[in-house]
């Protein structure tokens, strides 16, 4: 499982390098940080329907991360080459962060503090209607600095919403700052989810088989997945260095990343 998922991943990679090359600027580093963490929900655990859509429910509340949804969904078939061509160009339906409408996109997100909520309210919808229907969320770890993502973690407890499964890219930036420095009180995370009513378990965010086992994992309430993580992971000058949140890399910066990619594959 590792092996095949660290070549898929490290494919991901280099598309979004690719588009990088097309455009002055763009979410890279966020989306290398959770890159793992999507990929291991759309290819193990989002089941489809007989007419190919989605039967469970992906939600991407780090809307700014949203580069590795769009390559995945292009390798689904859910969006074109050509729509990711023009990401962020004129005539494109793609944006820096995910717009609801387009396909395989399930909400608008973007906007901080939001995207939990929404993921609780689509949990409590589905168990309304009896379903066996999913909901999985990932989110930054800055997004646990707006009260409202609080609010949504007590309300999915208080509903014992035991379809719902979010994990926390943990890569411990908010933009430029480090978050344990920033804000330290924001640590140790598992108490706090714990005392919130979730269950909770705490990852390497880029172990595809860590994070298959803990989504997978029997839950009689909501399940949080802290998934610690590095910003940028995958391309060294990248990792933990603040301005790749924003930038795109120049074209011998992009080289130097497609070499380092290169050695990544089969290399597990």
């Amino acid at each position: 499982m590792q092996l095949i998922a660290a070549n898929r991943c490290a494919r991901y990679r280099k598309r979004i390098l690719d588009i990088s090359q097309q455009v002055g600027a763009l979410h890279i580093a966020p989306a290398f940080s959770c890159l793992e963490a999507v990929d291991a929900i759309y290819n193990n655990f989002l089941r489809k329907t007989p007419q190919g859509d989605f039967k469970d429910v992906f939600l991407m509340s780090k809307g700014h991360g949203c580069m590795i949804q769009y390559v995945i969904l292009e390798e689904l078939g859910f969006l074109s080459k050509q729509d990711l061509d023009l990401y962020c160009k004129s005539g494109g339906i793609l944006g820096a962060h995910p717009d609801y409408g387009n396909p395989g996109i399930n909400a608008s997100t973007g906007s901080l503090g939001h995207g939990l909520g929404m993921a609780t309210g689509m949990a409590y919808a589905e168990k309304l209607k009896n379903t066996d229907v999913n909901i999985y969320c990932v989110l930054s770890d800055g997004e646990f600095q707006e009260g409202s993502t609080w609010e949504a973690v007590m309300m999915a407890a208080n509903l014992n919403l035991n379809n719902l499964i979010a994990v926390m890219d943990c890569n411990d930036f908010t933009g430029l700052e480090r978050l344990s420095e920033g804000h330290p009180a924001f640590y140790p995370l598992s108490a706090k989810f714990k005392a919130f009513g979730w269950d909770v378990l705490e990852i390497n965010g880029h172990n595809t088989t860590d994070l298959v086992t803990a989504i997978s994992s029997q839950q009689q309430r909501p399940l949080m997945v802290v998934a610690h993580t590095i910003k940028g992971k995958g391309v060294s000058y990248m990792e933990n260095v603040p301005i790749w949140h924003y930038r795109a890399p120049s074209p011998d910066e992009y080289k130097q990343a497609l070499i380092e990619l290169e050695g990544q594959f089969n290399a597990q």
